[in-house]
């Protein structure tokens, strides 16, 4: 029965993020418990221990007496998390490109065309999820275990709030742009220069991610 209880907590914790990184449930928003263990098919308990878990993981903040509410991403979190995501995305990059062979170099290359085709249709979700795929291969291909659970640990955070940027004038064109900077460099096996690129696409969204908390989507010109 344990193995059970444990099984459905891990579900509604993923079942719980994927409703966060879609938006489902916005920053700041309330957690109803009972609505959740309807929509979930959960009981109480396992969804207590799901919500524990977001809340360790810095995806929920739990108030006293209150509840848990969706965490929001402030100015301040942008200003301190992307310097370091873009140190350890940089180095995952560099590594990347030292290891790539030719069959991943061609894996990368209809990721690179997919996203492209997103970017040309204005296909904002899917356009973020081939985006998410290839940030993953860079961290797959760099092959070292403690990079990508640092980068892990943080990608989750900011998926709060990243998916927005796009929603910015001209930065889908300017976040392609971006990637195949970083791609260019990755075919030339030029890890240095892969390293650089990467780094500047996430010092781009932190920029990015700063105009949007200052002009919120509805305040943004069409």
């Amino acid at each position: 029965m344990r193995c059970v209880a444990n099984s459905l907590h891990h579900e509604a914790a993923e079942q719980l993020r994927q409703l966060i990184f879609t938006g489902q449930l916005a920053p700041g928003s309330f957690l109803d418990e009972a609505a959740l263990c309807e929509q979930l098919a959960v009981s109480r308990t396992p969804l207590r221990e799901a919500l524990k878990v977001l809340v360790a993981e810095g995806l929920l903040r739990h108030e006293p007496r209150r509840g848990c509410f969706v965490a929001e991403i402030t100015e301040r979190d942008v200003d301190q998390i992307f310097p370091v995501i873009a140190l350890l995305e940089g180095r995952a990059a560099y590594e990347a490109t030292r290891r790539a062979g030719a069959a991943d170099v061609a894996a990368l290359e209809l990721l690179h065309q997919r996203l492209a085709g997103h970017a040309a249709a204005g296909r904002i979700n899917a356009y973020y999820e081939a985006n998410y795929a290839i940030h993953e291969a860079f961290i797959t291909l760099a092959d070292n275990r403690w990079l990508a659970q640092v980068i892990g640990d943080l990608r989750k955070i900011l998926r709060l709030a990243r998916h927005q940027t796009l929603q910015l004038p001209g930065r889908l064109q300017q976040s392609l742009a971006e990637h195949l900077q970083v791609f260019e460099a990755l075919k030339a096996r030029d890890a240095e220069a892969a390293e650089q690129a990467m780094r500047q696409h996430l010092f781009a969204q932190r920029d990015a991610l700063r105009e949007l908390t200052r002009n919120p989507p509805s305040r943004i010109a069409p």
